[in-house]
C-alpha cells in the first residue's frame, strides 16, 4: 500500500513540475515537538528539530505541489512498559532517552487562501537513519526502517520568507517486534522557511 501511495505522490509531483507555473526552492528549520504512543513510551512531547529544503511548484493561483526533504529528529523516554513487553531487554533502559532520526519526504497539496496564507495537507514518507542502541540491544531491531504519516498544516507567506505550523500522525506502527504494541509517531512541527530562488 505504501508503495502504491509513494508512486501516486511522484507521479503526481512530476506532472506538477511539468506544467507549474511558477517555481520556487527554499530552505526549512524548525521544532519538531514529537511522540511515539504506546505503553512503552511516556506519553509526553519532547522537543527535536528539522532542517532541510522544500520546492513550492505553483500550479494556478489556488494550489500548488510543494515536496520536501527533512532531516527531522523525534525523542522519547523509554516507560516501564518496555520491560513488560521486552523481557530480555536491561532494567537500566528505563527512564533513558531514546532518539529516532528521520530523512523525511512530505510531498503537501497546497491551497492558497490568499497571497499570505496557504493550507497544506498530504503524506509524508520517512526513513528511519539511525538504530539508537537502547532500543536494539537483546531485543534486536525493535523499530521498522520506514514510516508512513497524513500531514496537516498552514503556513504564513511574508515575502520570501514563511512560518509554517504542522500536524503529523502517523498511519502505520513503527515497532518492529511482536504485536502486543503498536507504536505511532505524533509530531507538531513549527518553523520558518526562506525562499531562495
Amino acid at each position: 500500500m505504501q508503495k502504491i501511495i509513494l508512486s501516486l505522490c511522484f507521479v503526481l509531483t512530476i506532472s506538477a513540475a511539468v506544467s507549474a507555473q511558477s517555481l520556487h526552492i527554499g530552505a526549512k528549520v524548525g521544532a519538531n515537538l514529537g511522540k511515539i504512543d504506546g505503553e512503552s513510551f511516556k506519553n509526553e512531547y519532547k522537543i527535536g528539530y528539522l532542517l532541510g529544503a522544500y520546492v513550492d511548484l505553483g500550479i494556478g493561483k489556488s494550489w500548488g505541489i510543494e515536496p520536501e526533504l527533512l532531516f527531522s529528529q523525534t525523542n522519547a523516554t523509554i516507560d516501564s512498559g518496555w520491560k513488560a513487553i521486552y523481557q530480555d531487554a536491561p532494567s537500566s533502559v528505563i527512564g533513558s532517552k531514546a532518539h529516532f532520526n528521520y530523512l523525511s519526504v512530505p510531498i503537501l497539496l497546497n491551497l492558497n487562501a490568499g497571497k499570505l496564507l496557504t493550507f497544506q495537507l498530504g503524506p509524508q514518507f520517512s526513513i528511519l537513519m539511525n538504530k539508537d542502541s537502547k532500543l536494539t540491544t537483546n531485543v534486536g531491531n525493535a523499530v521498522k526502517s520506514g514510516d508512513l504519516a497524513a500531514v496537516l498544516g498552514a503556513r504564513l507567506n511574508i515575502g520570501a520568507i514563511n512560518a509554517f505550523a504542522r500536524y503529523n500522525i502517523g498511519l502505520n506502527k513503527i515497532n518492529d517486534i511482536g504485536d502486543q504494541q503498536k507504536w505511532k509517531n505524533q509530531a507538531w512541527q513549527l518553523g520558518l522557511g526562506l525562499r531562495i530562488l
